[in-house]
């Protein structure tokens, strides 16, 4: 169905059981998605609220980061990817790529988008639970780059729901 879309915004009329065939004779085969049951909470960030509280419809660019790190099968092994999306546009605004899931990997993702992105000041920044984004070297690098950090509830998935559409895209629909 992605490439159906896909087809048919570049302007061509085609259905899905049209591209089910043509990837039948390119010996293409679609990916679907497995199940996934998420682990039960423990204990809460108090400390870092959830400012972003689902209201994912921003007006302007730069206004809200959402980010996130994932695993991927590149060169042989799992590498680490760490996403910076701007919630306005829905675009990738940067990612970094690492064999470990540490503080500094989030942090050059961090980087990479405020400098790609003209330096902006007044971000809110908003995540999941993760260890990385509420590292100390993480949250000094939110500070002089004067954003405000938000953090999903623990265990709740729909609380930064963008980035998992990105991830679950990606892994499903643009990955081999």
């Amino acid at each position: 169905r992605a490439l159906m879309s896909m087809m048919r915004e570049l302007g061509h009329q085609i259905g899905r059981f049209k591209v089910r065939r043509l990837m039948k004779e390119a010996g293409l085969t679609s990916k679907q998605p497995g199940s996934h049951a998420y682990k039960v909470a423990r204990a809460e960030r108090p400390d870092i609220p959830n400012l972003l509280a689902r209201e994912f419809a921003v007006p302007q660019p730069n206004q809200v980061w959402c980010g996130d790190i994932t695993y991927v099968w590149a060169g042989g092994r799992w590498q680490y990817l760490a996403v910076e999306l701007d919630l306005h546009t829905r675009r990738v605004v940067s990612w970094s790529m690492s064999d470990r899931p540490d503080a500094d990997l989030a942090v050059k993702a961090l980087e990479m988008a405020y400098q790609q992105r003209g330096c902006p000041s007044g971000v809110l920044f908003h995540s999941d639970q993760k260890s990385q984004y509420g590292s100390r070297v993480f949250r000094q690098r939110l500070w002089r780059y004067r954003m405000t950090q938000s953090m999903s509830r623990r265990g709740n998935c729909w609380d930064n729901a963008p980035m998992e559409r990105l991830f679950r895209s990606l892994k499903t629909e643009w990955l081999p």
